[in-house]
């Protein structure tokens, strides 16, 4: 499958005009008073609470209704469209999502260059770059998926995991692991540790063979692994002691590690890099789609974005909110040394095949659910 190129001239109207700035938001017409935003929970869904959420409401008197599952985004609007019933304005969701929903017709075509400019003078399109995955998606973030491990585990003698294949090592480091309950990510990881090269990764992920390769070695761990669905959990589970090591994504990870002062520790070997944003589903009342229009051209602005980077170590997904990026809002620690993209954590890294998944992703994850079942 070609990924779809991006549609300017198709965009979803929006009653207002003129530019979005802090200090001067435009009045909306014809907009609902209220949005149900779809997101992940935890730190992460706090960081857009504060970055975007309260501002615009303290601006607007807009009521927020937040709603965290995004990990469930695909099945739910399916299950919403296939009723007639939307119940949802706006859902936060990984690149491949994205693309899944709008070619299915579940997500509306926007026109990205009715977002704010960058403050650089650059295009939305020009600003958002590579981030614009489809012709449905708003970027946010550029985001990894990692692993923390305690570091006071006297199981381990006082060993730490260097690299990513210790997670599939019980014998050097016993204990709980926390795995995603979907087939993304780890059976990549479970194929690398598997001793497949980088280069033939998504080859070998295309046959059936190579899918059973990398649910083997997941086998090998399953009766360590507890299962998580929502990115709040493995940090919880981290710091509660209930879990030796787990992923989820470098955000979550941050807040353990830098504000709550857990004794917990970042493995950023073959850390999986993605793109996170908005999708707006399709068949929204146009009294909610001019709310979310307006909503979005405030929250995804230049500034916006930067002041997301203040609560949570994820980049900016616009070029222009980069050298915005300071220091943590509360802490007072220089947030760059956290990001994903700091050359300090790129050893090794995969880019999620954006495509690939937006293809394969639910005989995946039928074959992978079967095998957890098991």
């Amino acid at each position: 499958m070609k990924l779809k190129t991006l549609m300017l001239a198709t965009a979803a109207s929006v009653a207002f005009a003129g530019p979005v700035v802090s200090d001067d938001l435009p009045a909306c017409d014809n907009c609902a008073d209220e949005l149900t935003v779809v997101s992940w929970g935890g730190a992460y869904q706090n960081s857009q609470i504060k970055a975007y959420s309260e501002p615009y409401a303290e601006k607007t008197g807009v009521k927020f209704i937040w709603d965290e599952s995004s990990n469930e985004a695909v099945a739910k609007l399916r299950a919403m469209n296939e009723a007639g019933n939307i119940t949802w304005d706006l859902v936060d969701v990984e690149g491949p999502d994205a693309v899944r929903l709008c070619d299915e017709g579940l997500a509306a075509e926007v026109d990205i260059n009715t977002m704010a400019p960058g403050d650089d003078g650059s295009s939305p399109a020009d600003d958002f770059g590579s981030s614009l995955v489809s012709e449905c998606f708003i970027p946010q973030i550029v985001f990894s998926t990692t692993f923390g491990y305690r570091t006071n585990v006297d199981a381990w003698g006082g060993a730490t995991p260097s690299s990513l294949c210790d997670i599939f090592d019980t014998e050097k480091f016993p204990g709980k692991r926390a795995l995603e309950k979907r087939p993304k990510k780890n059976i990549e990881w479970a194929l690398v540790c598997d001793g497949v090269a980088m280069g033939d990764l998504y080859d070998v992920m295309e046959t059936d063979e190579g899918i059973d390769r990398a649910l083997a070695k997941l086998g090998s761990i399953k009766d360590d692994v507890i299962w998580w669905s929502a990115g709040a959990d493995t940090p919880q589970l981290l710091a509660d002691g209930e879990i030796v090591m787990g992923s989820t994504y470098n955000g979550r990870l941050f807040s353990v590690i830098e504000e709550q002062k857990q004794p917990v520790a970042m493995l950023w070997d073959y850390q999986v890099f993605d793109f996170d944003g908005w999708i707006i589903p399709e068949g929204l009342p146009e009294d909610r789609l001019n709310r979310v229009m307006h909503f979005l051209h405030f929250a995804t602005d230049t500034q916006r974005l930067a002041d997301q980077a203040k609560y949570i170590s994820y980049g900016p997904a616009r070029a222009s909110s980069a050298p915005l990026v300071g220091k943590h809002a509360e802490l007072g620690i220089d947030m760059g040394p956290h990001m994903p993209t700091d050359p300090a954590n790129m050893g090794n890294i995969i880019v999620n095949n954006i495509e690939w998944w937006s293809s394969y992703a639910d005989d995946v994850d039928a074959k992978f659910q079967a095998w957890l079942a098991k």
